[in-house]
């Protein structure tokens, strides 16, 4: 099982914004079908999606506010 959830902010363990976990299942990466996560952050106005490998993310424990909402 993994240790995200729906809703959890995670980042890359290589660098990057804060994203949103929308969804966790076996999805296709690098052709294999396995339990991956789908996640959504804002780059500007832009909203954009992807799906990522469990280990390639770690969870995010202060996430960093978004400068539109204060």
């Amino acid at each position: 099982m993994s240790e995200f959830k729906q809703g959890d902010v995670v980042r890359l363990k290589s660098g990057g914004p804060d994203m949103t976990v929308e969804n966790i299942a076996d999805y296709a990466v690098d052709r294999d079908a396995k339990q991956s996560v789908k996640c959504a952050w804002f780059q500007g106005k832009t909203l954009n999606r992807e799906v990522f490998s469990l280990d390639m993310l770690e969870k995010v424990e202060k996430p960093q506010l978004y400068k539109g909402m204060l």
